[in-house]
């Protein structure tokens, strides 16, 4: 029995040191496989953390061509942004720029505002749809001068980009947000000639000066094979630049607005009646509507959500609370009050002049134009209006007119490759524009610019003015302007007695 108990120990000895030897080795085993499996994971796991940008994304994100990896597809991201900023150029319009004028005209003319913004936007949208944005945005033609014929009706005008103007935004909502510039602009003359043009007269003027003015002249700023597109167009005459309109917007209709006003002559009792604004509270209403809208017609003229859209914002904002300010200082040295007249004028003063440079121009150029801005159109409105007797209504000439080609000659001195590089890269480069903004001689392409745009519209403008005139007359009776537009144009009136 004690023997059995002794061979039971030993082989129970030898059973545990095997166990271990078998428990060591498959340690051993274990942890070789391990860091094997560790040393193959580890680049498949770096692989799978290392960011994988693919040719299209990359362009997505830099607002460049995506080439063959997603063709005729808009990016969501830029489509969203665009159509909120042709909804803001649209306020601009109804109700900003109609409750900033109604504010300023005499109580029983407040309706005649509105409705010549309202009706301007269902005639201009018409036009557009017809023949507007084929005109100014096609090239069929062939001709630096008009585009084309190929987008009539807004035929083909499909949710696919058109790769000559953006390549991550539909073409119906590029050509939706370029016609709420065509809307705006022609409104601003109802400024100039408040009060006293029937409203048969005016719509058939902007019918005709929109054919005649605003679509050529776009298209030569802003089309493809635009004679002063100097951005795009490698085989430009004039290599200007115009960033959001203020030769297209600003400079046409301020310059058309002054040449009518004259024609037309001024209000009865110009000069002897006391003829103030009848509610400056619906005025500041519609300068913040404007100042808001305002973002999407700058912001919204870089085609994309990107950093010169960033840019365009900033500089936005700071050139127009800038002259705002600077022109409520003027009047309260030389006047002793700042009036809110003045503060809204010099802020829509601001907006203007930035306009063409805003995607051209750093922070210190915003400031620089923005006290300009108020400075100068101050004078003009102040001034100029009185030294030469013109009864310009509501200021359009001395905001938009003076302000729109300040902001053109501004944008060729100020302009920096650091802000926007196409001015350095591309078309700039090939076509000489990247070496006239660094040298300093954009300034006199701008100047070419400005007298291609003054001498089409004031021309057009006479023209326009007299054949119209002798059609259909241009002011009503001396009866209906003394009783208001309100009553006898469209029946109704703006407040109950």
């Amino acid at each position: 029995m004690a023997r059995s108990l002794l061979l039971l120990g030993r082989h129970m000895k030898t059973l545990i040191k095997i166990l271990l030897c078998s428990l060591a080795v498959a340690s051993a085993t274990f942890t070789i496989h391990a860091q094997e499996a560790s040393a193959v994971a580890a680049p498949a796991a770096a692989a799978a953390a290392a960011p994988v940008v693919d040719g299209a994304f990359a362009a997505y994100v830099n607002n460049t061509d995506p080439g063959a990896a997603l063709p005729g597809v808009a990016g969501p991201g830029h489509n969203a942004f665009m159509m909120v900023c042709a909804a803001l150029v649209l306020f601009m319009t109804l109700p900003g720029l109609a409750l900033f004028y109604g504010g300023l005209v005499r109580k029983k003319n407040v309706l005649s505002v509105l409705a010549q913004c309202l009706a301007i936007t269902g005639l201009v949208t018409i036009l557009w749809w017809a023949f507007g944005y084929s005109f100014v945005f096609g090239k069929s033609f062939g001709s630096p001068f008009l585009g084309g014929t190929e987008f009539l009706f807004l035929k083909g005008v499909t949710s696919a980009p058109n790769t000559d103007y953006a390549y991550w935004i539909s073409q119906n909502v590029f050509s939706m947000y370029q016609m709420m510039f065509a809307i705006i602009t022609p409104a601003l003359i109802v400024g100039a000639i408040a009060e006293r043009m029937k409203f048969t007269a005016i719509l058939a003027f902007v019918a005709i000066w929109m054919v005649v003015v605003y679509f050529p002249l776009a298209h030569m700023v802003w089309g493809i094979n635009g004679w002063m597109n100097g951005v795009w167009n490698d085989s430009a005459v004039i290599r200007a630049i115009d960033f959001a309109g203020g030769t297209v917007v600003h400079m046409s209709s301020g310059w058309s607005a002054l040449i009518l006003c004259i024609i037309l002559g001024p209000r009865l009792g110009f000069g002897k009646e006391k003829m103030t604004p009848h509610s400056m509270v619906m005025c500041m209403i519609g300068t913040g509507m404007l100042y808001v809208g305002w973002f999407g017609f700058n912001a919204g003229s870089a085609l994309a959500a990107d950093g010169v859209a960033a840019n365009a914002f900033m500089t936005t904002m700071i050139a127009a609370a800038v002259a705002g300010f600077v022109w409520g200082l003027i009047e309260l040295v030389f006047r002793g009050h700042a009036s809110i007249l003045g503060f809204c004028s010099g802020v829509v003063a601001g907006l203007v002049v930035i306009t063409p440079a805003t995607g051209f121009v750093d922070s210190t150029g915003a400031v620089i134009i923005g006290v300009l801005a108020a400075v100068i159109p101050y004078f003009a409105v102040t001034k100029l209006k009185g030294m030469l007797g013109y009864d310009d209504a509501l200021d359009t000439f001395g905001v938009h007119a003076v302000g729109g080609t300040m902001g053109a000659l501004l944008t060729g001195i100020l302009a920096t490759e650091t802000v926007n590089s196409n001015l350095v890269g591309g078309y700039a480069t090939k076509n000489g524009l990247a070496k006239l903004v660094t040298d300093g001689g954009l300034w006199l392409e701008q100047v070419k610019a400005i007298g291609v745009t003054l001498v089409l519209s004031v021309v057009a403008t006479v023209i326009i003015a007299y054949i119209v005139k002798a059609a259909i007359g241009l002011r009503p009776t001396a009866e209906v302007e003394r009783q208001g537009l309100d009553i006898n144009e469209h029946g109704e009136e703006g407040y109950a007695e």
